[in-house]
């Protein structure tokens, strides 16, 4: 079942680069920003993870904490954000539990070919826990800062 604007986020948590772990309940009482992408340091994935870490500021300013998840290991994640010098947390869901959870893990298809995989979606979650906005089959190009808009005026 897909989630919708107004429902309650899935609570998760999830290792991330550096050796930490980040969950959504700690973060009760802040707007959270959880973005899905596929792969770590493929192209796509690699501008959206600068993109929102260019604005990294700006969300804080916003009060919003903002986390970056994908079925990578947490080693590909250490290498990912230390290659980029990313500063936004990367979450690590290998199990695949939290993509599940938020209705992200998706059949695709390619050169004729269907695979599981994760479609780059981005939900922006409310300081209550709901869900205030989500964007599905995002196109990179200026979503981070479309995202930092609706926070603000969230």
């Amino acid at each position: 079942m897909a989630l919708a604007v107004g429902d309650a986020a899935p609570n998760f948590t999830v290792a991330t680069d550096q050796g930490g772990s980040v969950s959504l309940a700690g973060l009760k009482g802040r707007k959270v920003v959880v973005y899905f992408y596929p792969k770590a340091d493929t192209s796509a994935c690699t501008q959206e993870a600068k993109d929102f870490t260019a604005l990294k500021g700006e969300f804080e300013a916003a009060g919003t904490t903002v986390i970056g998840v994908s079925r990578d290991p947490v080693k590909a994640l250490d290498k990912f954000q230390a290659k980029y010098d990313l500063g936004v947390a990367l979450g690590s869901d290998e199990d695949g539990k939290v993509v599940e959870a938020f209705g992200v893990w998706i059949e695709k298809s390619m050169y004729g070919k269907s695979y599981m995989g994760i479609e780059r979606s981005t939900f922006l979650i409310d300081a209550g826990g709901k869900v205030a906005h989500i964007w599905s089959k995002v196109k990179v190009k200026d979503h981070a800062a479309e995202v930092l808009a609706a926070a603000k005026a969230l």
